[in-house]
């Protein structure tokens, strides 16, 4: 096989648009089941605030399914890895003005009401968390919370700060400049080299910037794009392979905690990287066209849903949890199946009185006024 020289472009791939008419509805269903892991994970896979809301700990109601629960906070690596594919795929052919317009009009409609959503109901006399102070909870609002040392009031919005940076970093040195299959690899390239620094260096700025951690799996994702686009590119699979193989290692390295005699369950080394592999191959066989098959329109709803449920289903579902399980006396499984099912009640009211009239009308303002 002859690999090409590294060239603006692909051969046999003209640099333009990704068709959009051809929505990839298996990606969607992977992000509905991403954020499916990750309640699974805060209900019933870890302890502290999850025990307050059980009355006990939650491996006393779920003895069994506990230890598989506990793997679902690797979601968010599947997350990160459908992020760097959308992203990838969003960005190419936009312009500055337009990828910005179409980030924040998609991120921050539902963040603003889960932040109030979430604050109201902490602040009733009945509810057992507490509140943020008004000053935390405006600083809040701007999503930037986590670099300034301001409590959180969701706990799930770390990891949009990732999102946030990941944004930023393709915006400068791919959109910008205009997406093209060269920018792409370098860029690909150039983080992946940039992260081994910063953990080599241990420089806490670099850190910061290039996440060392989560770079892999958003890599892994632009690379797996780029396979989606040309399936016989040996550019991207190498990426896919580097970011495979570094991502696994960050994420078994921050998740293995055999030996933690108090960790409330053990993560086998062994599980971690085949939940890794899952997010890479799930991923990998959508950009293949492999489950072109899975084209139903619920599971458009089901994307839809996602984004929202994600941001409210923790802090919200330890108050539900509480109030049907100690409260009224329901059966844990019960418990567990309400819960998720409120939660995605809820994100459907959040998607379709919050984000369908909101996230138009400020995309449409922001595109105004660059």
């Amino acid at each position: 096989m002859t690999v090409r020289p590294v060239t603006d472009a692909p051969p046999r791939q003209p640099e333009s648009k990704a068709p959009r008419e051809n929505r990839l509805r298996a990606l969607d269903g992977l992000r509905l089941i991403a954020a499916l892991m990750v309640a699974a994970y805060h209900y019933g896979g870890r302890g502290g605030e999850v025990t307050h809301a059980w009355g006990r700990s939650a491996a006393h109601q779920f003895p069994t399914l506990h230890s598989y629960f506990a793997y679902g906070c690797l979601g968010v690596q599947v997350f990160f890895v459908i992020s760097g594919f959308v992203i990838c795929m969003s960005g190419w052919g936009r312009s500055l003005q337009s990828f910005f317009a179409s980030r924040a009009s998609r991120l921050l409609p539902a963040y603003w009401a889960a932040i109030l959503i979430v604050t109201a109901v902490f602040a009733l006399p009945a509810v057992t968390y507490e509140a943020l102070s008004p000053s935390d909870t405006l600083v809040n609002l701007t999503m930037l919370q986590q670099p300034l040392g301001v409590d959180r009031i969701l706990g799930v919005c770390w990891t949009l700060w990732a999102e946030v940076r990941f944004y930023a970093l393709f915006a400068l040195c791919v959109v910008l400049p205009g997406a093209s299959w060269r920018r792409v690899v370098m860029f690909c390239a150039g983080w992946t080299l940039a992260a081994a620094i910063a953990q080599g260096a241990r420089s806490e700025l670099l850190n910061i910037v290039v996440m060392p951690e989560y770079a892999p799996f958003f890599i892994g994702g632009m690379g797996l794009y780029l396979v989606h686009r040309d399936r016989r590119d040996v550019y991207a699979w190498g990426i896919v392979t580097v970011s495979f193989l570094i991502g696994q290692h960050y994420a078994v390295r921050s998740l293995w905690n055999a030996s933690d005699p108090n960790a409330f369950a053990h993560r086998s080394s062994l599980g971690i990287v085949l939940v890794v592999a899952f997010g890479f191959g799930a991923v990998a066989a959508i950009a293949l066209g492999r489950l072109s098959w899975a084209n139903w329109r619920w599971l458009t709803v089901a994307g839809a849903l996602t984004y929202p449920f994600y941001l409210v289903h923790e802090h919200l579902g330890w108050v539900v949890i509480r109030a049907l399980h100690i409260g009224l006396g329901l059966p844990s499984g019960t418990t567990f199946g309400l819960t998720v099912a409120l939660m995605l009640l809820l994100a459907r009211l959040l998607n379709r009185y919050v984000e369908k009239p909101l996230t138009p009308r400020l995309r449409t303002a922001l595109s105004k006024q660059w």
